[in-house]
């Protein structure tokens, strides 16, 4: 039986179970959240869409980490989220102490399952979780680029007016200040970027873009994003489930790509049953590529300091 696990039934962990659950490309959707009676009613709630709907795949919903055994991929959705005026690293300390507990459970149940991680600050906490369970590097990934560059495409569709379908994004790098956006590997039907927007107004949307995440906080007040970051996720797992080998930017384990080693950055890869099957070396600008290296020595510097916690 095939088998998705969601840890965390909160807006972005329960979207996330159920744009799987409507996909229909496994069995079961498991979504198990601490807090007891959440993920049943959820659960029950969405399982009762599925005449409409028109799909097979039944959510169960639990606070027993048990009923994720044998799960082939695990979301891990756990963890604070933002509220306005807080960066994503000042959520480090205690998430950390979450990613470390819920991994520990899920490896527990399902010792080969691939991890996808979401919880913020993303690049240290996919780094964590690979640590704590003990998996390869590759079957440990974390999602942030396919939303970055989701948000991008977004961005320059409003700004041009072109079809939202013919414009294509990709930002690199870290999830946070030190994003990459890659404008030379962007277009907008078919054409450079330049052909639409100066320069100016091009660098004005990736800033915007590289705060898009705070800047949603900022209008809800409370909680942050989920609708386009569970989107983000479950395409990763659909990838991972359907062994597609479909290439998207992710946080994966560089070892010599880019002139990068040993950190978990924002690259492209591609996507299969034994999660990360290959990262892909694009040909970026050198500008592009010393910005990949400015983020991955950020990324390193935080990571230090995790080390440094009492977990």
């Amino acid at each position: 039986m095939s088998k998705v696990t969601v840890v965390g039934a909160g807006k972005y962990g329960s979207t996330t179970a159920q744009r799987l659950a409507a996909m229909d490309i496994v069995d079961e959707v498991v979504m198990t959240d601490i807090v007891e009676g959440l993920p049943q009613g959820l659960a029950l709630d969405m399982n009762q869409s599925r005449p409409v709907e028109k799909y097979r795949t039944l959510v169960v919903g639990t606070n027993d980490y048990a009923d994720t055994a044998g799960s082939d991929v695990v979301v891990i959705t756990a963890g604070l989220p933002r509220k306005p005026g807080m960066s994503r690293m000042d959520l480090l300390e205690v998430n950390a102490k979450i990613i470390k507990d819920v991994t520990q459970q899920i490896i527990k149940f399902s010792p080969e399952a691939t991890l996808v991680i979401v919880t913020n600050p993303l690049d240290q906490m996919t780094t964590l979780a690979a640590e704590v369970s003990g998996l390869p590097h590759h079957k440990v990934l974390g999602q942030a680029g396919i939303l970055d560059s989701s948000r991008l495409a977004h961005f320059l569709s409003e700004a041009t007016g072109v079809d939202i379908l013919e414009i294509d994004a990709l930002t690199l790098g870290s999830h946070g200040p030190t994003m990459v956006p890659v404008p030379s590997q962007c277009s907008v039907a078919g054409k450079p970027l330049t052909d639409f927007l100066s320069e100016e107004e091009i660098q004005a949307i990736l800033d915007r873009t590289r705060g898009g995440g705070g800047e949603i906080v900022a209008l809800l007040k409370t909680g942050s994003a989920y609708y386009a970051p569970s989107s983000a996720a479950a395409r990763m797992v659909a990838a991972i489930i359907n062994d597609e080998k479909a290439m998207m930017p992710v946080c994966a384990w560089v070892s010599g790509e880019y002139g990068i080693n040993d950190v978990y950055l924002g690259v492209p890869a591609r996507l299969g049953k034994n999660g990360v099957e290959e990262v892909v070396v694009m040909d970026l600008t050198d500008d592009e590529v010393a910005a990949l290296a400015e983020a991955a020595a950020a990324v390193k510097e935080k990571v230090d300091e995790l080390h440094e916690l009492d977990l």
